[in-house]
């Protein structure tokens, strides 16, 4: 059984979630190929997995990592947006052809559906929300109103290219994009949450006391854990900022960084009570050795954080609606407190981290992470690309 993974390469999340499929299938006797780019490339070359780079695509972000719709729509323009699809397109039906894969696994990406399409290949497509998010911000507004009145057609048409679309997300009550709730009938029977890919789910690891004695944490502090994420430029802001403030934390806090760069060494830098990483590969040990999480809104972070029953200060990317929307469905389901990048300080940081510890977030998260753990998304993914792929 031959299976091609096609992730976005923009930051981490997408290829994160596809790497750990892959290496389940290789130790079946699958074999693999990715076809990716940016980030995402130097994340699968740091797991050693078969790679093809492919046509890099984007957007543009200002210097605070806020996304820059102006500039996104201006430069490259429409006219190089639709060439550099085409290359996409074109690049992917060399690399499928060449591959032979009995079945194509796109992680967000449109081009790699359409070549597996005209090819007569099957395909899936995994997504963190169905529906795209326009913002609802003065000078958007009229873009919103006309957008939701085609997005759901066009975007439905697009990603049910493939004959099914995974959601690596919760159902309702604790569904984390809003754009899952919204999904028309007529793609209803070919989308299905099957809970977040998980490389390694908590009950795998040792118990919390025994990870912090490998891990050489201190037993009588409170353990921040705030790994950032996403792509180079949008999170490069937010490390200059965290860094500053976590220079100058209390000492009752022990805190880890990960500043999430895959093709460099994980030998870490200490501050006092401040130790950061490059880039740390056994996250999952951290996370759970945690007592709280400081991170970006991504989808993967955040459903993570649910599974391992963390409480969360997020800060979402500027001007990323899919992040907002996230923030906003964490904070409503009590398991997170929200801060605005413009607004964050030490002084702010501090106070929400308290309230968080105060306020009966713990008891709700032990509730919840009961009955999340019931989704094994990383099983259930494979056991469906085995299914298809043996389909004839």
């Amino acid at each position: 059984m031959r299976v091609y993974f096609s992730p976005c390469g923009i930051g981490l999340g997408h290829v994160g979630r596809c790497v750990p499929i892959a290496k389940k299938l290789m130790e079946k006797n699958v074999e693999v190929l990715f076809s990716t780019y940016r980030e995402g490339a130097s994340y699968v070359e740091k797991e050693k997995i078969p790679l093809i780079k492919a046509p890099p695509i984007g957007f543009q972000v200002k210097p605070d990592g806020t996304i820059d719709f102006r500039q996104t729509a201006v430069n490259p323009g429409p006219f190089f947006a639709s060439f550099t699809l085409l290359e996409q397109i074109n690049a992917e039906l060399e690399a499928i052809e060449g591959f032979k894969p009995d079945v194509v696994v796109s992680d967000s990406r449109v081009s790699p559906l359409l070549a597996a399409r005209i090819l007569g290949i099957k395909r899936i497509c995994i997504l963190n929300q169905f529906q795209v998010i326009i913002p609802r911000k003065k000078h958007f507004l009229r873009l919103a109103r006309f957008a939701d009145s085609i997005t759901l057609a066009l975007i439905g048409k697009m990603w049910t290219t493939g004959n099914l679309v995974l959601i690596p997300d919760f159902p309702p009550p604790y569904t984390i994009s809003k754009g899952n709730l919204n999904i028309p009938k007529a793609y209803r029977k070919r989308v299905k949450l099957v809970g977040p890919i998980l490389s390694t789910r908590p009950e795998e690891l040792p118990t919390k006391k025994e990870l912090r004695k490998k891990l050489k944490l201190p037993m009588d502090k409170l353990v921040i854990f705030a790994p950032i994420s996403g792509p180079t430029r949008e999170r490069a802001f937010l490390i200059g900022i965290l860094r500053k403030i976590f220079l100058n934390f209390p000492d009752k806090y022990e805190v880890v960084m990960s500043l999430g760069y895959p093709n460099t060494d994980s030998k870490p830098i200490y501050h006092g009570n401040l130790t950061i990483y490059k880039w740390i590969p056994n996250r999952f040990e951290y996370l759970k050795a945690s007592d709280l999480v400081i991170s970006r809104a991504g989808h993967g972070t955040l459903t993570q954080c649910l599974a391992y029953g963390k409480p969360m200060i997020i800060i979402p990317t500027p001007s990323h609606t899919e992040q907002l929307s996230n923030a906003k469905q964490a904070k409503d389901l009590g398991i997170a407190k929200v801060i605005l990048q413009e607004g964050l300080s030490r002084k702010k940081l501090l106070n929400k981290i308290e309230q968080t510890l105060k306020n009966g977030t713990l008891q709700r998260l032990e509730k919840i992470q009961e009955e999340v753990l019931q989704y094994d998304g990383l099983e259930k993914t494979i056991r469906i690309i085995s299914e298809m792929a043996e389909k004839r």
